[in-house]
């Protein structure tokens, strides 16, 4: 039977089928061979085969979509860690205010959805701590863009019925800092669905990388959500500096035009970047964000 693996805890996969959920392990010829990787991952698609003791087998994973990943280290090197397989986007929230946006952290973010090709969608939380201007003002840079963003408050209930409409019939891998109101937030998309990610992903702060539990949650309408507090310890360990103004959509389309090849956008003559910055054509903040992570600098 074909089947998606909804959670994954000490070598054990709850995978859901058409006959309903089952607890599976990989195949012996599957678990053979030196890895330097999960080969199974929450929101993989699998061929299951049920066994007399109500258990089931997995015989076989499906090429993946796409993948959320970052690198572990182990005693034998870094280990190709996949947080969550096969998401249709990433649902990244932040909070407009209490705690303040802390917009460096949400372009890192941005920038590794951009490499792993997911798309994102950005929720300003808390929108009624603030008027709408200030709101927009704070988020508003990401719409130009190409990224949606829905203004939410789980107190007002702005947002909430688009935020359920967005994660409907989608796998959707939630990342945001603590504090933000992600819990209450998915309470008010879903009675308990907040309670349920909020006890599972303070499981997964506290324990190794390789042995936590991973879960994801089913919406009523269709689709999953998963949380996944481990987004802010993603390093850019496969992104090459010279390769990351691809990731910016407001310089990608810029950086040919500039007088040298290997223009880092920081300080050469001629740059059409830093030209474009002056002139208001992209945003200040953005371009921070972009030297920072070109320098190798921490967030603010």
């Amino acid at each position: 039977m074909r089947g998606l693996v909804i959670s994954s805890q000490s070598g054990f996969y709850t995978v859901q089928t058409e006959a309903g959920a089952l607890v599976c392990q990989l195949r012996g010829r599957m678990k053979q061979g030196r890895r330097r990787g999960d080969m199974i991952a929450v929101g993989d698609w699998v061929q299951v085969s049920p066994l007399p003791d109500g258990e089931g087998a997995i015989d076989e994973v499906e090429p993946r979509q796409r993948e959320l990943v970052r690198l572990a280290p182990t005693p034998r090197g870094e280990y190709r860690q996949v947080i969550i397989a096969n998401p249709d986007q990433a649902v990244f929230v932040f909070a407009c205010a209490h705690p303040s946006p802390h917009l460096g952290m949400l372009d890192r973010f941005l920038v590794v959805a951009e490499r792993q090709g997911i798309p994102a969608l950005i929720v300003a939380n808390k929108f009624d701590l603030v008027e709408a201007d200030v709101a927009q003002a704070l988020f508003g840079r990401y719409v130009p863009l190409g990224y949606p963003v829905i203004y939410a408050s789980a107190l007002r209930g702005d947002g909430v019925e688009e935020l359920r409409s967005c994660l409907t019939g989608k796998i959707s891998a939630l990342a945001g800092p603590s504090g933000v109101g992600k819990s209450s937030l998915l309470n008010a998309v879903q009675p308990k669905l907040g309670l349920s990610v909020n006890e599972v992903s303070r499981v997964t702060e506290k324990g190794r990388h390789t042995t936590v539990a991973r879960q994801m949650f089913p919406l009523q309408g269709g689709g999953y959500v998963a949380d996944t507090p481990g987004m802010r310890a993603l390093a850019l360990w496969d992104i090459h500096a010279e390769e990351l103004d691809a990731y910016f959509p407001e310089l990608r389309d810029l950086v040919s035009q500039c007088q040298f090849s290997d223009c880092t956008h920081v300080h050469e003559p001629g740059c059409v970047v830093r030209q474009a910055v002056e002139q208001g054509r992209i945003h200040p903040k953005r371009y921070t964000s972009y030297v920072r992570m070109r320098l190798g600098q921490e967030e603010d």
